[in-house]
């Protein structure tokens, strides 16, 4: 599948790694549909890209509002190639601290916003997906859909305090395959990323001393990665389509302590 006709809906693609992954696929001559409850800042976009990017306000755990996102896509640009779910939060709460137990409301929301928005965008852009067809019309085996999920290292290298992150990102690490199973029939692909420490919004908020020695605790390279560097990683799922039911880390060899 070739990114430059791609038409793209990408949640968080306000900020962060999926801000990056619009803007790689609008430098790559796609068109991008960025679902989010913020709205992109003003100087987001090139002024080029304007005719190629909608940004539609969207709660991902909310069917109506996924759904008009997707919906989005096909209004404003005829078809739908390309899921990136981005959208999520971090949590940081043990299972008994000093306050008692962890709070269920507030592990429940980052199981509902992180796992359960991520199938919820992908179970309603999947009919869109079918629905487009294929970009290369002459192969038969050519794909009609591609969907990357985010899951993160704490997947596997849960630190204290992250049970109900890591809860919510092993979720979709483990429906990698099965999703990807299931659509197999419809030609759609199913990928996830788990990214180590990257220069997201919510790591730059950190004194600088500290993010420092975050980056030198990745072995090599020996700092934190670069949300164009997610970004790209798409771009080479999306175009290479032997790729499918996979979770890839891009993390630099990091394997998270305890705490």
């Amino acid at each position: 599948m070739n990114t430059t006709d791609c038409v793209f809906l990408i949640t968080g693609g306000a900020s962060g790694l999926g801000l990056a992954t619009a803007k790689m696929a609008l430098a790559a001559g796609g068109r991008v549909v960025v679902a989010d409850l913020a709205e992109p800042k003003a100087d987001a976009w090139l002024p080029e890209w304007a005719d190629r990017v909608a940004y539609v306000k969207t709660n991902v755990t909310q069917e109506d509002s996924a759904q008009a996102a997707v919906q989005t896509a096909l209004d404003k640009f005829g078809r739908l190639d390309v899921l990136v779910n981005a959208a999520g939060v971090a949590s940081a709460e043990k299972i008994h601290g000093k306050n008692g137990p962890h709070g269920l409301d507030s592990f429940t929301k980052t199981i509902t916003i992180n796992l359960i928005g991520s199938f919820n965008m992908m179970r309603l852009a999947v009919p869109a997906m079918i629905a487009s067809g294929a970009l290369d019309a002459s192969s038969p085996q050519a794909s009609q859909g591609v969907i990357v999920n985010t899951a993160s290292v704490a997947a596997f290298d849960g630190q204290m305090g992250q049970t109900a992150y890591a809860a919510s990102k092993g979720g979709i690490a483990a429906m990698t395959l099965p999703a990807a199973r299931d659509l197999a029939r419809d030609r759609i692909r199913v990928m996830t990323i788990a990214p180590g420490i990257f220069e997201t919004p919510m790591l730059m908020a950190l004194p600088q001393e500290v993010r420092d020695a975050l980056g030198q605790s990745v072995p090599n390279p020996a700092r934190l990665g670069q949300p164009a560097e997610f970004a790209s990683l798409v771009r080479q799922i999306v175009e290479n389509e032997y790729l499918n039911g996979e979770v890839i880390r891009i993390d630099g060899a990091i394997r998270m302590s305890a705490k």
